[in-house]
């Protein structure tokens, strides 16, 4: 098909067949600012802030939208444009409330930025800045309708990438507004937490549940004993909130910061992957041997367990009743670790560093605990923690290394590899197959099941029989598999599920970034982990099998099932 060929500022360009202005000026190395353009969603043109001037035509045009043609003369710094954007941007900051300096995304922020970029020294209008009451109904999320802009990119990735459809855009004119069905809290409805909207708002009308104080409080408490978790996918990513390289792999030094700010042990969430993968290998195995409830679908996902409650409720007899790797090894921490150090559990505080925000939402669920203990008390994203190191002054880029506290920071690689898509997956294909055949692997890399798209396949040989597995990630692509599973469609013995687009290293919780390839730096982070390890098989971590010889008993006994398992309920949709 033959390219388009246009000129943008004089210079000449050519772009595919279905570009927009848009992306002819980004070909042609022309910034063009925008606020409701994202690479990931569907074209919207509502802010107008990317507006060009096209030759021959009467008004300007959105770029984002508008489609890109052969003989088509655009310039896109006329003083016209450069007006018309310094305009609604001023309207913008006239409605939006004037705190930017105690702003969670004060430096983060993207009006902030296109107001610094387009020169905008004052605002000509009057501030009009709305009084609305915040949401915090949620555990996990809050939003602020009072610093929303209209960008829609929230609901955009809520309906089209998720499927969930939580909040959308209710009135008109100057009385629009981003809210909730019947305008209830957000956790009267079908939300699942997932913080994919907090990710993509330029702003902060969406946030999460800050828990940074409630640690803090802890952590100057000297009854408490402070115990903290840290997931994979936090350590490939928390170094971007410090300068340092996009997938930088910082484990040791975040070990070491968080002794400085005062935890009495430092456990690894891995830890608790390896057990889950234990757990949840032996119940793939006995589903297998008893042709029951298959496929499995596995339930670290905290997004993805809700959303099968609101949404497909019939499937939970499939959903695995293994506790994520966050709650198996808070389970541990308020049993196992308690009694080894005469504490009891009540007195010991328990935080988790996770990539999402669901995993707020999980620890609070009621059975994540006994007794009327939690089993984690708190749970921060990787931006909290990053926000608790910078105001402890913290020169996290130069820390030394040190490692987790044993036994529960003792790992293997297929724990690690927990935090991209597919992960989980790999990991229990390293130990099921060992486990089934009772010979050792050959090859222990499935590279079958690595990748970003949204649903993959493979077939697994496995010692007589075909184990037929999919990998899902983002809730819009999990809604599609299922349809086809349950029209008898596709057939399957094992699903991955993750709740968000690339898995936990794109959680709703990681830090902001605008880099196109920054899934696949942070997952090289976790492979490269994962090559580093000595011990790369879930079920040959020798702390895993001293806890099962010493505390467990056998996987999937009796005490694993009273405190590595769970169970799971529909919920109505509002």
């Amino acid at each position: 098909m033959e390219r388009i060929k246009l000129t943008i500022d004089g210079a000449p360009v050519e772009v595919d067949p279905g570009s927009t202005v848009l992306d002819a000026a980004r070909k042609a190395g022309v910034h063009v600012p925008t606020l409701c353009f994202h690479p990931e969603l569907r074209l919207e043109g509502s802010c107008r802030l990317c507006v060009v001037e096209i030759e021959g035509m009467q008004s300007l045009a959105a770029s984002c939208v508008y489609p890109a043609s052969s003989g088509m003369r655009v310039r896109t710094n006329s003083e016209v444009v450069r007006k018309t954007r310094k305009s609604i941007v001023e309207l913008l900051l006239a409605n939006h409330p004037q705190d930017c300096l105690v702003c969670p995304r004060h430096g983060t922020c993207e009006l902030q930025e296109v107001s610094h970029q387009l020169g905008v020294r004052k605002v000509r209008f009057k501030n009009d800045a709305r009084a609305l009451a915040q949401d915090q109904s949620s555990v996990a999320v809050v939003r602020d309708p009072n610093k929303c802009i209209l960008c829609g990119r929230c609901i955009r990735i809520c309906e089209q990438v998720q499927k969930v459809s939580a909040i959308g855009l209710a009135g008109r004119g100057s009385k629009a507004v981003v809210t909730t069905p019947f305008g209830h809290g957000l956790a009267e409805g079908p939300c699942v937490a997932c913080g994919q909207c907090i990710k993509v708002c330029p702003v902060a009308a969406l946030k999460e549940a800050d828990a940074t104080e409630q640690t803090w409080r802890a952590l100057s408490d000297p009854t408490l004993h402070t115990v903290v978790q840290v997931a994979p996918a936090v350590r490939a990513a928390l170094g971007e909130e410090f300068g340092m390289r996009p997938g930088a792999l910082v484990t040791e030094k975040l070990v070491t910061s968080l002794r400085k700010l005062g935890f009495n042990q430092v456990f690894d969430t891995q830890f608790g992957a390896d057990l889950t993968i234990v757990e949840e290998g032996h119940e793939l195995l006995r589903r297998l041997n008893e042709s029951k409830h298959l496929p499995l679908i596995t339930s670290c996902s905290p997004g993805w367990v809700k959303y099968a409650e609101h949404f497909c409720p019939e499937m939970l007899e499939h959903l695995s009743t293994c506790k994520s790797p966050q709650q198996m090894l808070g389970a541990l921490v308020k049993t196992y670790y308690a009694e080894k150090i005469g504490v009891m559990p009540s007195n010991i505080f328990h935080v988790a560093i996770m990539p999402c925000t669901a995993k707020k939402f999980e620890a609070s669920r009621p059975e994540m605990g006994r007794d009327g203990v939690r089993d984690v008390d708190a749970v921060l994203t990787t931006r909290e923690l990053a926000a608790m190191l910078k105001e402890a002054g913290i020169d996290f880029a130069n820390l030394p290394d040190s490692e987790f506290d044993l036994p529960l920071g003792m790992s293997s690689g297929a724990g690690g590899i927990f935090g991209v898509t597919g992960g989980v997956t790999e990991a229990v294909l390293r130990s099921v197959t060992e486990l089934k055949t009772g010979k050792e692997l050959e090859e222990i890399e499935f590279q079958g099941v690595r990748g970003f798209a949204g649903v993959r396949e493979a077939v697994i040989a496995l010692n007589g029989m075909t184990l037929k597995v999919a990998i899902v990630n983002s809730l819009g692509q999990a809604e599609k598999l299922l349809k086809k599973v349950k029209q008898g469609e596709a057939e399957y013995h094992f699903i991955e599920i993750m709740g968000c687009p690339s898995g936990c290293i794109g959680g709703g919780g990681q830090p902001f970034s605008k880099d196109p390839e920054i899934k696949h730096k942070r997952a090289a982070a976790l492979y490269r982990q994962d090559h580093m390890k000595r011990v790369r098989k879930s079920h040959e971590n020798p702390a895993i099998r001293e806890l099962y010889r010493t505390f467990i008993g056998d996987p999937n006994g009796e005490k694993a099932h009273a405190l590595l398992h769970t169970h799971y309920h529909a919920r109505p949709r509002y």
